[in-house]
């Protein structure tokens, strides 16, 4: 079986990033078990996602058939990243956590993908997410440890990643980290222990 599979890194680091090393490390168990599988990849360290404008926010809420050129061109971007979002079946996104948040160039992708009409709609019933039928995993990588202890209040990377995606209709959502990375106890082991949980996980 087939699978598209999206994968948006995130971190400045390149090749010496925690959060990208396992993120291949999801990708490569994905592959194994769809290996005929399709991997389109977003790297928005290297190539970031415009930043919203005044100008972006009227395209996006002027109808499509009332578009001007220069209203086209600002939407092509969107537009795209949307269309990949929509038709790819796993997402799996790099989290380097950057002052207990999500990079600045992970937030302008989302910016980009979370449209009214487009991935989310409003109704009677209140907000609904068009982006469904979707397994996200989240490769969340950190110097310190936030997924318990004194500093799980702190993250706000996980917390929020879940409501917007979920917002949008991703609610399948598995999170594995990297954490500890920073801490002289910790540091060695953090990598082999975030790559045994990846390859212990049921794809």
């Amino acid at each position: 079986m087939s699978k598209k599979i999206l994968n948006i890194t995130s971190s400045l680091k390149g090749d010496a990033s925690f959060s990208i090393k396992l993120s291949n490390a999801i990708l490569e168990k994905l592959e194994i078990e769809y290996p005929e599988s399709n991997v389109k990849t977003y790297d928005l360290a290297t190539t970031p996602s415009p930043y919203l404008s005044g100008l972006d926010l009227a395209a996006f809420y002027t109808p499509e058939e009332s578009h001007t050129t220069e209203q086209q061109q600002i939407t092509r971007y969107s537009n795209e990243a949307i269309k990949d979002l929509l038709e790819s079946d796993v997402i799996v996104i790099g989290v380097p956590m950057y002052n207990f948040g999500i990079p600045a160039v992970l937030k302008g992708w989302i910016d980009q993908v979370a449209r009214a009409g487009k991935t989310f709609s409003y109704g009677e019933a209140g907000p609904k997410g068009l982006a469904t039928d979707k397994k996200v995993y989240l490769a969340i990588a950190s110097g310190a440890i936030f997924s318990n202890g004194p500093y799980k209040s702190y993250d706000f990377s996980e917390p929020y990643l879940r409501a917007v995606l979920g917002f949008l209709g991703m609610t399948d959502i598995t999170v594995f980290r990297v954490e500890g990375t920073a801490i002289p106890d910790f540091a060695e082991g953090a990598l082999p222990k975030a790559l045994a949980s990846v390859e212990e996980f049921a794809f």
